[in-house]
């Protein structure tokens, strides 16, 4: 699949998949951590082949020409990462046009933030993975499990985690992928991207930066939740409390079987409760 580069008008560059007609809606998939935009190859092949125009950025930190330095924290808050993807659609699309967003991981946050800030823009939300965040913080608070699952964000605030993430030809990183079941090819397409001491440190201070914590207000367009029962992260209090954060129409679906890494363990399903999802909030 060829890379392309999408520039913002902030002046980065954006290393990116697109494919489908340049007349069709704008699919916009964000990525998650320690992952790139290759996790939704699969994705992308069936939403074009459908007649949608789909987009899969590297985002900030991950794409070389747009990393901003990693020791500014400033330059990770989730209003940057927001902005960027509003000037990411932006840059593919009619000016007024809405788009569907989906994210998984760390872009399910980020993608949970756009709907509550900028939900004028949005056909559809389609999240994978991670619960909205305001449910994930009360998990956090208040259940042990969700506590256990989620030890590693305290481990990625130490200044040494992507030295040791990047060691012995990044063996741990490896490890975490094998454990969740991500195919070699996968794995290596990952690392081609994440697999570089600048890079690990940029998608690093998306955990230093601004944090789980950020107040939202409900969501109110179309949402899909899709989460998998056997999600090492994610416990399931906060998937089922989600949905006391969406006002609007909201689908909850449990991927029975299915880890963390859903795209490569699961990519056709995936592909059907994205496109059923999409395809039914377009008849509406």
């Amino acid at each position: 699949m060829e890379t392309r580069k999408i520039r913002t008008p902030t002046g980065w560059v954006f290393d990116a998949f697109v494919e489908g007609p340049e007349d069709g809606e704008l699919v916009l998939f964000l990525h998650g951590f320690p992952q790139s935009r290759h996790a939704w190859i699969s994705q992308i092949e069936a939403l074009a082949a459908a007649g949608y125009r789909a987009v899969a950025p590297d985002q900030r930190g991950y794409s070389p020409a747009a990393r901003p330095e990693a020791s500014d924290l400033s330059h990770y808050t989730t209003a940057s990462l927001v902005q960027d993807v509003a000037e990411i659609a932006k840059a593919c699309m009619k000016s007024g046009e809405k788009f569907h967003l989906v994210g998984m991981d760390w872009g399910g946050q980020i993608a949970w933030a756009f709907a509550a800030m900028h939900p004028e823009q949005l056909a559809t939300l389609n999240v994978f993975s991670r619960p909205h965040p305001n449910a994930f913080v009360t998990a956090l608070e208040t259940d042990p499990d969700q506590q256990r699952r989620s030890s590693h964000h305290r481990d990625h605030l130490d200044p040494c985690t992507g030295k040791l993430l990047l060691a012995n030809d990044a063996q741990r990183l490896k490890a975490l992928f094998q454990r969740g079941k991500v195919p070699l090819q996968g794995i290596e397409n990952y690392l081609s991207v994440i697999g570089e001491p600048a890079a690990i440190e940029a998608a690093l201070a998306w955990y230093r930066s601004t944090g789980l914590k950020i107040n939202l207000t409900p969501i109110s367009v179309p949402t899909l939740y899709a989460w998998g029962d056997e999600d090492s992260t994610v416990g399931r209090s906060a998937a089922q409390n989600t949905a006391n954060y969406v006002s609007g129409p909201y689908q909850f679906v449990e991927m029975r079987g299915i880890g963390h890494f859903c795209t490569d363990q699961a990519p056709q399903l995936v592909n059907e409760i994205l496109l059923k999802h999409i395809k039914a909030s377009c008849r509406q």
